[in-house]
Parts: structure tokens; C-alpha cells; sequence
């Protein structure tokens, strides 16, 4: 029986070698591709604490995950904005968001990609990072 994986939103089915039902190197470098423009994309707008957790094998629900911090309301939602952009000219798709109204806490779905935006205060008291067993910025910096 040969198993194929369901395609995820706004994003073209992963092309699936007929031997192994795994997804081709095409598909994992356009996954690769995405997670190094998000990263390149923040670096660009001065986010803070930047943060890849790979989540290949560990998740169902993405490949990988983003945390970062903005200075500011306005910071975090000015680097949610120039991401969706990105996404959009790229060819990603439409993104799902939520949080944009408040800028506290910004979630961006990119369908193998998650990215989490904070405001500083907002990232110490949630600290998604120790879900995933990764530790704060701050904390490897002092150790």
C-alpha cells in the first residue's frame, strides 16, 4: 500500500517518491527555503531573541517553529506585517494570523512554518520555549 500525505493548507501537494512514501528533496529544500526567508526576514527588521525549534519528527502539526521578540506594540506589528507580505510575494499562500489587533502576542501560520511574535514582557510570562525543552535566550546567555 503506498501512503501519501494529505497536503496542508494553501500549499501544493508534496511530491512523493512511489518507492518510499516519503516526500521528495524538492519538497524538504522548499521547506528549508521557507524557514531561512522568515528567519532572513526578521533578522532584517531587528526582531529580538530569535528562536528555530525543529520540529521534523517531533510534531504532526509543523516542521518547524519561530519565537521572537519585538521592542514594542507597533515592532511586533510591523515584523507580523512585512512576514505576511514575504509570505504572500513568495508564493506561500495566504497566512493564517491571530493576534494582530493587540500586537501583545502574534501567531502566523504558515502551514510547515509557525512563527510566534511577542512583546518581551508577554514572551517571559507564556514561555513557549520550555514546551519544546529549549531555553530562553536570556537564560543560555547567563549560563
Amino acid at each position: 500500500m503506498n501512503r501519501k500525505t494529505a497536503p496542508r493548507a494553501q500549499q501544493a501537494p508534496a511530491r512523493v517518491s512511489p518507492a518510499s512514501g516519503e516526500p521528495s528533496q524538492d519538497d524538504q529544500s522548499r521547506i528549508t527555503t521557507l524557514e531561512e526567508r522568515i528567519l532572513g526576514r526578521l533578522d532584517e527588521d531587528k526582531a529580538q531573541d530569535v528562536v528555530f525549534i525543529d520540529l521534523k519528527g517531533k510534531s504532526p502539526v509543523a516542521d518547524g517553529l519561530i519565537v521572537a521578540s519585538g521592542r514594542s506594540h507597533r515592532h511586533v506589528g510591523a515584523l507580523a506585517d512585512h512576514l505576511l507580505r514575504l509570505l504572500k510575494e513568495q508564493g506561500y499562500g495566504r497566512a493564517r494570523v491571530e493576534g494582530l489587533p493587540h500586537c501583545d502576542w502574534v501567531l502566523i501560520d504558515a502551514g510547515d512554518v509557525i512563527v510566534h511574535l511577542f512583546r518581551p514582557e508577554v514572551r517571559s510570562f507564556y514561555n513557549i520555549e520550555k514546551i519544546w525543552s529549549v531555553e530562553p535566550p536570556a537564560q543560555r546567555a547567563a549560563s
